[in-house]
This record gives structure tokens, C-alpha cells and sequence, in this order.
């Protein structure tokens, strides 16, 4: 079960638009020097859906060769295509990675609820295998289709621990609580950082978040109460969107690589990125 502080990695990305895999491996490496307890490659902050599945496995595979253990890591293996899912799922479950970060099949909007749980439920039983660790994916301003929280309850008890939680982005702490109601044994896990201590005094599992790419000791500072909240928020308002994000580490790292991100995003604005370096960088300490 993914639990505790989860980084949503970022990946750099090459001049021919491929994933550069030494780097990727490195900044995984030093996220979990950094105190990260894992990170989850290839989901919103990775520009996951921007990779084919072939790319997206590539890397991890070099993740993994680079010394980075298979339980500290997690794969965003949701597709629009159920049949891809289930088949990088499989992939993911081959590499050893059991932890999986599935988006419920983000084309069709408006669908009903019983539909997402049939679109889980062919992926949970195609794939067959009870390593597996699935954490539902609750980003609906993004992906345009959200995780009911009915859903999460019915599949929890339909598969137990297979089915391990979810992760809630969508940044109102409503829909954790809701989630929270409908599967209590589940963990719940909160993508917005300034949430991270009310969620966890209300039992959330933890985080899989953006901002520990660039702050994780200031994000470690979430799970010891609110009192890190003003500055967690000061960072956050730095920081909007994935361009700014992958603008900054390039600055807190001097590495050029992580200001160029995949169609249909663009490169954010280096002088924007420069001052939000100096802000996070003052916050982290």
C-alpha cells in the first residue's frame, strides 16, 4: 500500500521528446535520499498520458536498474483504452512494482457511475493478480472523469485489499471525507499539499503530491501538523501548473533538462521560474 509521503515525480524530458533515463533515475535517487517514502513515475506531474507505454516502461525499468527498489515505487498505468491499462498494469506487476496509479478511462465524460466501476473491475480482473496494489485516480479537473466515492466502496469490498485506496487531487477536503466514509479501510491519500494535515488527523493514508520534486522537507513538515500550512501555501502559489514546476527544478538543480515538457504544454516562462527558486528554496531551509 502506498502510504506516508509519495513524490508525483516529474520527468525530464531529451531534445528528441523521449524520456532521458539517467536523469530521470538520478532525481529519483535523490527524492528518496531526500525523505521521500517512494514516488509514483509517470502520473499527472510526470506528464504520464505524454508517453506511450513502451516509453513509460523503458524508464522505469532503468529506475529500477539504477538501484531503486521496486516497493518504493508506483506506476500511473491508466489508459483510455481499458486493454492497455490492464496490459501495463501487467508490465508494472512484471517489474515487480505492485503499487499502480489508475485513472478511471478519461475520454468519455459524463458517464455513469456504474460504468467507471465496470471500467476498474475489467482492469482489477484482467489483470488478475493479487500483488497488485490499486490506487484509484481522483483527479476530475484534469482527466475530465472523476472516482465516485460509491465506487471506491463497492470495489473495496468486492476486491479487499487489492484495491488498496485512492488518491483524491481534486483539492476539496469534502471529497477526501467522502472518500474516507466509503471505504474506511482504504487509504485515502491527498494530492493538494496544503491539505495534508487535516487530512491526515482525519485518518488519510498520506500524500502523492507534485511539490516534494521541489520542497520535500517542507512537505515532510506537513505530517507534523499545520504549523508548516502558511508556508506550504506561499510555495503553492509559486507554483501552478507542471510547465512552472519542471521551470523551477531546473533552476534548484542546474539542470537545463527539466524546463522542457511534452506537447501539448510549453516551457514556462524562466524568469517566472527563477523567482519561485528563490522562494521554495528559502521555505525548504
Amino acid at each position: 500500500m502506498i502510504a506516508g509521503l509519495w513524490a508525483a515525480s516529474a520527468t525530464p524530458v531529451a531534445p528528441d521528446g523521449s524520456v532521458d533515463h539517467p536523469v530521470l533515475a538520478d532525481h529519483a535517487k535523490r527524492l528518496i535520499q531526500r525523505g521521500c517514502d517512494g514516488l509514483v513515475l509517470f502520473g499527472t506531474s510526470g506528464e504520464g498520458p505524454s508517453f506511450s507505454i513502451a516509453q513509460r516502461l523503458a524508464a522505469t525499468e532503468a529506475v529500477l536498474r539504477a538501484g531503486v527498489p521496486a516497493a518504493k515505487l508506483a506506476l500511473g498505468t491508466g489508459c483510455p483504452a481499458v486493454i492497455d491499462t490492464i496490459a501495463m498494469t501487467k508490465a508494472s506487476l512484471s517489474l515487480g512494482i505492485a503499487g499502480a496509479l489508475i485513472l478511471p478511462p478519461f475520454y468519455f465524460a459524463s458517464v455513469p457511475d456504474q460504468g467507471i466501476e465496470d471500467a476498474f473491475a475489467e482492469v482489477i480482473d484482467g489483470v488478475a493478480d493479487d500483488r497488485l496494489s490499486a490506487c484509484l485516480y481522483h483527479i476530475p479537473q484534469v482527466s475530465g472523469v472523476g472516482v465516485p466515492a460509491s465506487v471506491l466502496g463497492r470495489l473495496r469490498a468486492r476486491y479487499g485489499s487489492v484495491v488498496a485506496g485512492v488518491k483524491d487531487s481534486s483539492g476539496d477536503f469534502a471529497s477526501f471525507l467522502a472518500f474516507r466514509r466509503a471505504a474506511p479501510d482504504a487509504a485515502v491519500l491527498v494530492g493538494a499539499e496544503v491539505l495534508i494535515a487535516r487530512a491526515l488527523a482525519q485518518g488519510g493514508g498520506g500524500t502523492i503530491c507534485g511539490m516534494a520534486n521541489l520542497v520535500p522537507s517542507l512537505v515532510r513538515r506537513m505530517f507534523d501538523g499545520s504549523e508548516a500550512e502558511p508556508d506550504m501555501q506561499e510555495a503553492c502559489a509559486h507554483i501552478d501548473g507542471i510547465a512552472i514546476m519542471k521551470a523551477t527544478l531546473a533552476e534548484m538543480t542546474g539542470e537545463p533538462i527539466w524546463c522542457r515538457v511534452r506537447p501539448p504544454l510549453r516551457a514556462a516562462d524562466e524568469a517566472v521560474a527563477r523567482r519561485a527558486a528563490v522562494v521554495l528554496s528559502r521555505l525548504e531551509g
